[in-house]
C-alpha cells in the first residue's frame, strides 16, 4: 500500500538546518546545535533555496535575517517540528552531554575503539561518542561527522588528517595450523597454504617482497571485505593472515592465534584520524586529543591537527 501523499517535500535534513538557523538567527549557532559545521549548514540552506526557488535569508552584520518567504516557511516548519518533538522525546540527545559524531570501518570500531571507548568518554567534560560504521568514502562535512578513523596510504583531499600509527605486520594463524606449518623455515613454505587478506593485499605483497618473493593473490587464497573477518577466518584455521598490531594483539596474547613467522615488515597502509576542514567543536577537539594519546601521538602533533584549517 502506498502511504505517500503524492506531494513533493523538501529533504528533511535541509528543513532541520533551516529551522535551526531561523530560530537562532545564526548559521554558526545552528551548526553548534545540530553538531554540524558552519559550511554544512550553509550548503543545506542553499540546497533548500534551490529546491524552493526562493531566497530564505539575508545576511546582516551579525547573523542572518529571514526574508518574508523565510518567515512563512519558518512558521510552518517550527509547528511541524514541535508536533514531532511532542511525540518523539526519545529521539532527543541527552541534555548536558557533549555528543561527538565519529565514523570508522568495522574492524577499527570493534578491535581498537571499543576496548578504549570508556576511557575516551570519561573525564571532564563528559563525552558521548555517536559511533557510525561505514566502508564507503564519505564527505565528513556533509554527513555531519566530527572525526573519522580509517586505514589508508596518506592524507585525503578535502580532509584534515593525522597519522595515528603504523604497523609492523607478520604472519599468524590458528595454533593447530601453526603447529603443522612450523614456526620457523623459509618464507616460501607459507605459500603451500591459503593466505587471507582484506580488500587490499598490499600487506602480503610487502611481506613476501621483503623475503625476496613475488606474491600475487591466487584462486585458493581468501579475500574478505573487513579485517574482522580476516581474523575470524584465520582463527578458524582457514589459512594464514597478517597480524596488524594493535588490532590482532589481544587474540595473540589470549592464545587464540599463533605467530607462524616472526619476520616483520612495515604495512604500506597506516591508520589516520580525519576531520572536515574548518574550526573544530570543543567536544570533538577534546576527543581528538584523547584518541591521539591512546595512539601514542605527541600532544603537539594533535594540537596542530586541531588548529589546522585546510580548505
Amino acid at each position: 500500500m502506498d502511504h505517500s501523499s503524492g506531494i513533493p517535500l523538501p529533504p528533511l535534513d535541509t528543513l532541520r538546518a533551516f529551522e535551526a538557523a531561523a530560530r537562532s538567527g545564526s548559521f554558526s549557532a545552528a551548526a553548534e546545535g545540530l553538531n554540524l559545521t558552519h559550511g554544512a549548514i550553509s550548503r543545506q540552506i542553499a540546497k533548500l533555496e534551490r529546491w524552493l526557488g526562493l531566497k530564505l535569508f539575508t545576511r546582516q552584520a551579525r547573523g542572518v535575517a529571514l526574508t518574508p518567504e523565510g518567515q512563512r516557511l519558518y512558521l510552518r516548519t517550527s509547528e511541524a517540528f514541535s508536533l514531532i518533538a511532542d511525540s518523539a522525546d526519545r529521539w532527543s540527545e541527552q541534555r548536558g552531554t557533549a555528543v561527538v559524531r565519529m565514523n570508522s570501518i568495522p574492524s577499527i570500531c570493534g578491535l581498537w575503539l571499543m576496548p578504549r571507548l570508556a576511557r575516551l568518554e570519561s573525564g571532564d567534560p563528559s563525552l558521548r561518542i555517536n559511533l557510525g560504521v561505514e566502508h564507503r568514502h564519505i564527505d565528513l562535512a556533509d554527513e555531519g561527522i566530527d572525526l573519522a578513523i580509517r586505514c589508508g596510504r596518506g592524507a585525503v583531499p578535502g580532509r584534515v588528517s593525522l597519522q595515528l600509527f603504523q604497523e609492523q605486520v607478520f604472519p599468524i594463524t590458528a595454533p593447530m595450523l601453526a603447529d603443522r606449518i612450523g614456526r620457523k623455515g623459509e618464507a616460501a613454505r607459507l605459500l603451500d597454504h591459503p593466505l587471507i587478506h582484506d580488500s587490499d593485499a598490499a600487506g602480503w605483497r610487502a611481506w613476501f617482497a621483503a623475503q625476496g618473493l613475488d606474491y600475487r593473490p591466487r584462486a585458493h587464497d581468501r579475500r574478505f571485505e573487513d579485517y574482522n573477518l580476516v581474523l575470524d577466518a584465520a582463527e578458524a584455521g582457514l589459512g594464514i593472515a597478517l597480524a596488524r598490531p594493535p588490532l590482532a594483539a589481544a587474540l595473540i596474547e589470549a592464545g587464540r592465534m599463533a605467530v607462524v613467522d616472526t619476520r616483520k615488515v612495515l604495512n604500506p597502509v597506516s591508520y589516520w584520524l580525519d576531520r572536515p576542514p574548518g574550526k573544530m567543536r570543543d567536544a570533538a577537539a577534546i576527543l581528538a586529543r584523547r584518541i591521539g594519546a591512546e595512539a601514542g601521538i605527541a600532544g603537539t602533533e594533535t594540537d596542530r591537527f586541531i588548529a589546522q584549517d585546510r580548505k
